[in-house]
């Protein structure tokens, strides 16, 4: 069984490509799955996934057009970035 490593803040808001302070106020507005380590936050990368694709229909019309995982990774890869509030 492969563990799953911890990721940084900055390490979601690069996988999602989006401002670091895009990911703070999720975590506290929109419920993304985040925990706090001591003073940091640390996150899986499948629970963001799924958080993502489980909340889609409430982003801006960007997102909208996001039905599957492969095709925000092609975004993010693609290396496109927003800011959303």
């Amino acid at each position: 069984m492969t563990t799953e490593r911890w990721a940084s803040v900055e390490d979601v808001a690069r996988h999602l490509g989006v401002a670091k302070d895009s990911v703070y106020r999720w975590i506290e507005t929109r419920s993304l799955p985040a925990h706090k380590i001591g003073r940091l936050w640390k996150f899986q990368f499948s629970e963001v996934d799924e958080w993502v694709l489980d909340n889609v229909s409430e982003w801006p019309p960007f997102f909208e057009k996001l039905k599957t995982l492969d095709e925000c990774a092609r975004l993010i890869g693609a290396g496109k970035k927003v800011v959303l509030s």
